[in-house]
């Protein structure tokens, strides 16, 4: 009987990810993600962006976790690497409580340790761009695109250490080529053709079987991560109270857990509350008290 309540369950929430796969933007960190797995529509959006017409792709990594024992985690949405060993961070952000320019500096920072191997120089650092998209000009540049420059004031000139920052804004429209782009990042209609080969990817994860099975498949793994790691952390929760009171919180942060996790992966609140059954100002509600703070070194010595 279970066993068959849990079935019924799967299938209802793959009909609910079936039907929210229509509305799926590339402003979506996780529909970014798979889209940009195709190393052809990556190259598309990179060339567009950088303004290089003959950058080519070599690897393209989506949903990149880097993990260092005493601090956070980082997870890139996109990391990219081209012919000449270039890298490039694509980042979506949708939300305006996050220190943007700490968080560029953070994963610049976890991207360098990454790949500057034991023994080599500071000199063999790779070039990495990292470009923050969001739907809203949180710079207030009152462009598409704003990089950013670092100067020595002393020297008078442009201070070159190989981080390069770009913020992209899907609001602001200034006409150019790159804000195209972000119109079709905030449609991602299938049918419209004009976007090359990340136009032809969309259109494959949108329509066709084969596409709709790769969705299906990235948007369960991240709903049956999120509800069975908050599960576990409400038995425990349950297991310390022992009793009414502390299985009635389990259950609560049970499905705190699980929307968390589906937020950090691109999910909206209006999904993740018709998959956990909450009301989406409950849900809203939780993912703007959701900073949880983390050990610092001294911490974790003591």
């Amino acid at each position: 009987m279970e066993k068959r309540q849990e079935e019924t369950a799967r299938l209802r929430v793959r009909e609910m990810l079936l039907e929210k796969l229509k509305g799926f933007t590339l402003l979506s960190d996780v529909f970014l993600s798979v889209a940009l797995r195709d190393q052809a529509a990556c190259q598309h959006v990179l060339r567009l962006l950088t303004g290089k017409e003959d950058l080519t792709v070599r690897e393209v990594r989506t949903q990149y976790r880097i993990s260092k024992i005493l601090s956070h985690d980082a997870i890139l949405d996109v990391l990219a690497e081209d012919e000449k060993k270039r890298l490039y961070n694509l980042e979506i952000q949708r939300r305006d409580t996050v220190d943007h320019c700490r968080r560029t500096r953070f994963y610049g920072a976890m991207i360098d340790s990454e790949y500057l191997e034991k023994g080599k120089e500071y000199h063999e650092l790779a070039e990495v761009y990292i470009f923050y998209i969001s739907e809203t000009d949180i710079r207030r540049a009152g462009q598409t695109v704003s990089p950013v420059r670092k100067y020595s004031e002393a020297e008078d000139e442009e201070y070159d250490d190989g981080l390069h920052v770009v913020y992209v804004n899907a609001e602001v429209d200034d006409g150019s080529e790159t804000a195209a782009l972000m119109r079709y990042f905030k449609t991602s209609d299938p049918e419209d053709k004009s976007q090359g080969a990340l136009s032809e990817r969309v259109h494959f994860l949108k329509c066709e079987k084969e596409g709709i099975e790769v969705m299906c498949e990235i948007t369960e793994e991240i709903y049956e991560i999120g509800k069975n790691e908050g599960r576990e952390e409400g038995r425990e929760e349950g297991r310390e109270e022992g009793r009414e009171e502390g299985i009635l919180l389990g259950k609560t942060e049970t499905a705190k857990k699980a929307a968390r996790n589906m937020a950090e992966r691109g999910a909206a609140a209006e999904v993740i509350a018709e998959i956990i059954e909450e009301s989406v100002e409950t849900v809203r509600q939780w993912l703007e008290t959701a900073a949880l703070p983390c050990l610092s070194r001294k911490d974790l010595i003591q």
